[in-house]
């Protein structure tokens, strides 16, 4: 497609409240025509995915914004965590889903399908043809052709429910059919009401023994046929109600040609009742359209908070496309009881209890942008996700690290002590700061007592290797703990992270132990090579030692990507490193060098490496998040503009808003916060300290509209494809020198202006004063 000039005009913002009256939807009828963001989304994105190579391995959510529940056209079968393949060809249903990763797969879903002519259910049988040139996919909308039954279906959804629209052909037996899904369920066709009630139950792991998903479905057609199906697909014909391992419902009618039928189906965690509640309150009377019009507003509002403006079409789709992402996850996992009172199902211990609960979230990819986002720009939201992470700890005893819906076992670190201590630094309100300091200092302290899953201790709560980290200062690599290098640094950013909530919070004693312990990343650092390296228990680093083998002493990477997570010191990495110079030619390298790897640990070639091997940037790999920070690191060395060069061959390279359009998995938001920072010229390297290093701006023009009421400009009006660098940068009309921006200058409004060119200024910012924060330089 040609480029051509756009400006995005924007809808006057409402400022975000989650406020319980803000929750229920109202009626919307648009009164005149402005420039649509949800057009400019393309939910696609990623989606050409498979398990041997991700091109972000996400799935088409239509929702509305932190959505407690998501919908989605299922290509795949029952259970298959790549739920929807770009390249499949047909369509088995429409499916509630909570997924937040293929790896993690789902939970509580359950699925809507059209079928006409001869009754067929079983899930192979119903699948229908379909193209996407006959496929409409909206953030609040998505409509599709079912060619085998010359049937539509259409769904818009609602925070907790979700309202559908099927138009039929001409045909004696039209029917629609409810799965339910394995792993237990329940449906009760109720013909009088004309609705289907029940629940499914299917998940895996992180729940209570009496975890269930309640749903209700309201037709406005009367049904002339209801059968259901038993275990193993028996059919009961004539039968109103079936319980068992998997369980669905089937109605029908007559239909004329081009009649819609319209379901409006909610669910709960909590009982059937709070479902038909979720229905009345967020749906109730409204038309199709009202309620599509309505989640349509609900992406406006959030979209238009930034407003960027450029000649590339092209690029400002991929950038409302990646910002949907983030605005997607962490998932309301809470509810409105019958006295409007903010309620949750307890993932952690089967309870209804008061107060927020979030859900569907790792860590170990959302600390490094999407949370320092919310800081940013939702620190109300923000504060309610705060609460949640602290009736978590209350009710398991334990911050989550990778929840879905409960605790789960998956990935490493100790990445909620950033989230927690990034808020609470930059202000977000209301927080329970002693709460959710006991909380992150218990992870720093102990690993027993720790949930259990099958029996075994989740080894992703807490800190697996605390006890030899606290006293080796490091976890050693010959303990049988794997990823013990990786651990070990992320281990001690955390440290540095709760040093720095204790300095706030007047605990000076801790915070001078755990500022030390902060320092254990040098344990690791191997002068002969210049790279972190695993250390064995009796002090010996391991060998032999290959820093292209991925895993091992590290994740998901190699020595080569981890070496860089010394966020919070890279001056001290520097000095280890041999100086500035000495830095530089590391970074360099990582680039400069042929993307070789060693995938024996593995024993095959894990679709990580095959990503970083395909994109032709050296071992650069920026598909996978330990690495997404390092090219950031060039402005401490005083070497900004390779920052500069590298930040835009990222962007425009690796990124576009097709199906193919990420280079890795997207994971919850992480990898397009990445994205939609470092399009705005700035990106959070070490979360819990005020600072964002400077990039290359993306766009002409950016505002953010911040919920302060505060307005953040950003210009670079000579910005183009050839002039990358930054000649010079003003704040607020003075020369700024520095190679970072303060949370504080953004959040107090201002008009940031950068003049590009097309040759590095190596003299910006080039001062030892004018690199970002390190504590060693601190």
């Amino acid at each position: 497609m040609r480029n051509q000039h756009i400006t995005v005009l924007l809808i006057s913002c409402l400022f975000f409240s989650c406020k319980q009256n803000q929750e229920v939807q109202s009626s919307v009828e648009p009164t005149e025509k402005l420039e649509n963001l949800t057009d400019l989304v393309n939910p696609l994105m990623g989606t050409d995915s498979a398990f041997d190579l991700s091109n972000g391995n996400t799935y088409p959510a239509i929702a509305t914004p932190w959505g407690m529940n998501f919908w989605t056209p299922m290509t795949s079968k029952m259970g298959d965590g790549w739920t929807y393949k770009y390249d499949e060809n047909k369509i088995r249903g429409i499916k509630q889903t909570h997924q937040p990763s293929p790896w993690i797969n789902d939970y509580a879903a359950f699925s809507l399908m059209a079928v006409t002519g001869d009754l067929k259910y079983k899930e192979e049988e119903r699948a229908s043809w379909f193209s996407h040139k006959a496929e409409v996919v909206k953030p609040h909308y998505y409509k599709t052709y079912l060619a085998d039954h010359d049937a539509t279906v259409e769904v818009s959804p609602t925070g907790r429910a979700a309202h559908f629209k099927f138009t039929f052909p001409k045909r004696e037996q039209s029917f629609i059919i409810l799965d339910a899904f394995f792993k237990g369920s329940m449906v009760k066709i109720i013909p009088e009401e004309r609705k289907i009630i029940g629940y499914c139950r299917n998940n895996n792991g992180g729940v209570p023994e009496n975890f269930h998903n309640y749903f209700v479905a309201e037709f406005d057609k009367d049904f002339e046929v209801n059968h259901t199906w038993g275990d193993g697909w028996k059919l009961v014909k004539n039968s109103k109600d079936n319980e068992g391992e998997h369980v669905g419902a089937i109605v029908g009618f007559k239909t004329k040609k081009g009649e819609v039928v319209h379901v409006k189906i909610a669910s709960s965690f909590i009982s059937p009742k709070q479902a038909q509640l979720n229905l009345d309150r967020e749906i109730g009377d409204h038309t199709f359209e009202q309620t599509k019009a309505n989640a349509k507003e609900e992406w406006e509002k959030e979209l238009g908070r930034i407003q960027v403006e450029d000649s590339n079409i092209e690029r400002i789709k991929t950038f409302y496309s990646c910002l949907y992402r983030v605005l997607l996850f962490p998932r309301k996992f809470y509810e409105f009881n019958e006295n409007n009172e903010i309620v949750h199902y307890s993932p952690y211990n089967g309870k209804v209890l008061p107060g927020y609960m979030f859900t569907d979230n790792g860590f170990w990819d959302t600390f490094r942008a999407v949370f320092p986002f919310f800081n940013m720009m939702y620190p109300e939201l923000n504060s309610h996700i705060m609460e949640g992470l602290a009736n978590t700890y209350k009710e398991s005893g334990w911050l989550p690290e990778w929840a879905s819906p409960g605790h789960r076992d998956c990935m490493i670190g100790s990445n909620s002590a950033p989230i927690v201590v990034d808020a609470f630094l930059k202000g977000v309100p209301n927080m329970d700061a002693e709460v959710l300091f006991e909380a992150i200092l218990k992870n720093a302290t102990t690993s027993e007592g720790r949930p259990l899953s099958n029996g075994n201790p989740i080894r992703s709560v807490g800190r697996e290797g605390v006890e030899y980290y606290n006293k080796l200062g490091y976890v050693p690599y010959d303990v049988e703990i794997n990823e013990n290098a990786a651990r070990t640094l992320e281990y001690a950013y955390a440290d540095f992270t709760i040093a720095k909530m204790a300095e706030k919070l007047g605990k000076e004693e801790v915070a001078n132990s755990f500022y030390k312990r902060s320092q254990n990343y040098k344990n690791l650092f191997d002068p002969s090579t210049k790279l972190m390296r695993g250390k064995n228990e009796d002090g010996n680093f391991q060998t032999p030692f290959n820093p292209l083998k991925w895993g091992d002493a590290f994740t998901e990477g190699n020595s080569l990507h981890y070496t860089w997570s010394v966020f919070h010191d890279v001056e001290g990495l520097i000095q280890l490193m041999g100086g500035k110079s000495e830095f530089e030619k590391k970074l360099d390298e990582v680039f400069t060098m042929p993307p070789d790897f060693d995938a024996s640990y593995y024993g095959f070639t894990i679709h990580e490496i095959r990503e970083m091997q395909i994109v032709n940037m050296g071992n650069y790999a920026h598909g996978n998040q330990p690495i997404q920070h390092m090219i950031y690191l060039y402005n401490y060395a005083n070497a900004a503009y390779k920052t500069q060069e590298k930040i835009r061959e990222v962007l425009t390279k690796l990124y576009s808003a097709t199906p193919d359009g990420y280079c890795g998995d997207e994971d919850n938001g992480q990898t397009s916060a990445w994205y939609v920072f470092s399009a705005l010229g700035f990106y959070p390297v070490t979360p819990g300290v005020n600072q964002y290093v400077i990039g290359s701006p993306l766009f002409k023009k950016a505002r953010l509209h911040l919920e302060n009421g505060n307005t953040f400009e950003i210009n670079a009006p000579e910005n183009s494809d050839s002039n990358i660098y930054i000649q010079s940068l003003t704040l607020n009309e003075k020369a700024y020198e520095n190679s970072y921006l303060r949370f504080e200058d953004i959040q107090n409004g201002g008009v940031l202006d950068f003049q590009m060119g097309s040759d590095p200024n190596k003299n910006w910012a080039n001062t030892n004063e004018a690199v970002p924060y390190s504590l060693s330089a601190n």
